[in-house]
């Protein structure tokens, strides 16, 4: 076994219910790196909150964050990559998003230049932002967001059948080829650029930046958004809260987050 660089995702991988890392996984992806072996972050998160978690890790490698749509190296002001939705997409889901039937009942968040932008305030933006370390921007009717490029639209909320029932109705009206469709939570609904996914992102960084194989990568995930980037590494690990499918994906199960998954992992594959 060869592997010569690890992925991690953020929530419910490296943290949990504390929103923060805790020391044994701090430790022992210092063991990684002491190694020589690279570490790189792939998270749906907004980039300025996956910041620091990759500054507490002390990482070196370009930071993956919403799901692939965005690659930056810290410390460099220019983006290595940033594939954003086609402004006619963004109006077609907005005009599904806002039908009569769920729009009271859900936020819908629109991601520009790295800033969050919102129709307006709600509670699930709120828990969401605090979170996430971000300040909301809200701007009422989100359409006049168009002539800008726009990473990421995120549906969120409590109901999960609900949340259900919009993916069901977004899937039945695109096709792949259309738009990426995720979900990093049970709560959380995600649209991307089509080719995006943490797949094709992990796999530019470690053949494209780092020159490696599929093969000589270990990536650590818990969600769908994951299973892209689970399918393409050498050695995919799925936490133990991940859904039946992710984990039908990896090639081992961790323990979950809150029982320091990571730390298992690591040590089962890099001993």
């Amino acid at each position: 076994m060869d592997i010569r660089l690890v992925v991690l995702d953020i929530d419910g991988t490296i943290a949990g219910e504390s929103n923060d890392i805790s020391p044994a996984v701090r430790e022992a992806v210092r063991d990684v790196l002491a190694r020589g072996i690279p570490v790189a972050i792939a998270t749906g998160r907004m980039y300025r909150s996956a910041l620091r978690f990759y500054q507490a890790l002390e990482l070196q490698t370009p930071l993956i964050a919403y799901n692939g749509a965005w690659t930056q190296a810290p410390g460099q002001a220019e983006r290595m990559h940033h594939q954003p939705l086609a402004p006619e997409l963004v109006a077609s889901l907005l005009d599904i998003l806002e039908m009569a039937e769920w729009r009271s009942q859900i936020g819908v968040h629109c991601y520009i230049d790295d800033r969050l932008h919102v129709r307006e305030v709600t509670d699930e933006t709120r828990a969401y932002a605090g979170r996430s370390g971000i300040e909301p921007i809200a701007v009422g009717d989100l359409r006049q967001l168009l002539n800008q490029e726009i990473t990421k639209v995120l549906t969120l909320c409590e109901d999960r059948q609900l949340i259900g029932a919009i993916l069901a109705k977004l899937r039945s009206h695109y096709s792949t080829h259309d738009v990426y469709l995720t979900q990093s939570t049970p709560t959380f609904l995600e649209a991307t650029h089509p080719q995006v996914n943490k797949g094709t992102a992990v796999r530019r960084l470690a053949e494209d930046v780092l020159g490696l194989q599929a093969e000589q990568v270990l990536a650590i995930g818990d969600n769908w958004n994951d299973a892209e980037m689970l399918d393409y590494a050498g050695i995919g690990v799925a936490m133990g809260s991940a859904p039946t499918g992710v984990k039908d994906i990896a090639q081992w199960v961790a323990p979950d987050v809150e029982a320091d998954g990571v730390v298992a992992a690591l040590a089962k594959f890099l001993p």
